[in-house]
């Protein structure tokens, strides 16, 4: 249990710590970071996809079968991030863009930053709860999506009004929200793994929302190109791959 309660922290600490990505932005040109974003946009895609698909759902269905409550747990997660997005008025800004975004719109994607993000610490917490390698596979996806999420919320809050030093600070500590939501799972031990069949399913159906409701119509966005589909391809195929890697440590 130390060795689950050390990979868990450690991991969250370093979703965490995405947060600051922000600081990158500085010596970027506008138009350089918004090319940059979109690849890394289509790779977090790749990789959430292939978290869901590929390590999540199996897992949900390999000691209990694919039963209806596995699928219905899936939905369950999806609408719970559609209700996280409409209610909130929060969504995953991952190209700044300063026309869609009011100066009160800061205030309240810090909140929905912060629910999402303790959100991901219980989903990474029950990861290791279940196997190492299932919580550092969901971890990495975690990260790759975290990277464009963080520098778009960065962009929100400094058009928001917030200088880029206190846009940092309170980026992070929303961020920080991740640690608590793995402590919650790990302090309740024992007594959540029965609600970990329920978490892990609930957790794909996140990581699919996210990728498609969010970051895929961000890629179609992009005025088409053969050569930038292609790199927006690659980039998918690759989040997918190093997903699939992980396979081989479990």
């Amino acid at each position: 249990m130390i060795v689950v309660w050390l990979y868990s922290l450690v991991s969250v600490v370093i979703v965490s710590l995405i947060s600051l990505v922000g600081v990158l932005t500085f010596s970027l040109k506008e138009e350089k970071s918004k090319k940059l974003l979109l690849y890394l946009v289509s790779f977090s895609a790749g990789g959430l996809f292939g978290d869901a698909f590929i390590h999540l759902i199996p897992e949900a269905a390999g000691k209990n079968g694919f039963g209806l409550h596995v699928s219905l747990y899936i939905l369950l997660g999806i609408v719970v991030s559609f209700i996280v997005e409409k209610f909130l008025q929060w969504r995953h800004c991952h190209i700044p863009t300063s026309e869609e975004h009011p100066h009160s719109f800061a205030y309240m994607n810090l909140f929905g930053d912060g629910v999402h993000n303790f959100i991901d610490g219980l989903i990474i917490g029950g990861s290791y709860l279940v196997s190492i390698p299932l919580g550092v596979a969901t971890t990495l996806a975690v990260v790759f999506h975290e990277i464009p999420q963080e520098i778009g919320d960065f962009g929100v809050l400094v058009y928001g009004g917030f200088n880029k030093s206190r846009a940092i600070f309170f980026n992070f500590s929303t961020a920080l929200t991740a640690v608590l939501g793995a402590i919650v799972v790990l302090a309740l031990g024992f007594i959540i793994q029965d609600f970990v069949p329920f978490l892990i399913p609930f957790a794909a159906g996140n990581f699919i929302y996210i990728a498609g409701s969010d970051l895929i119509p961000e890629l179609r966005k992009e005025e088409p190109g053969l050569l930038k589909s292609t790199l927006q391809l690659t980039t998918f195929i690759l989040g997918v791959l190093i997903l699939f890697s992980l396979v081989f440590l479990e």
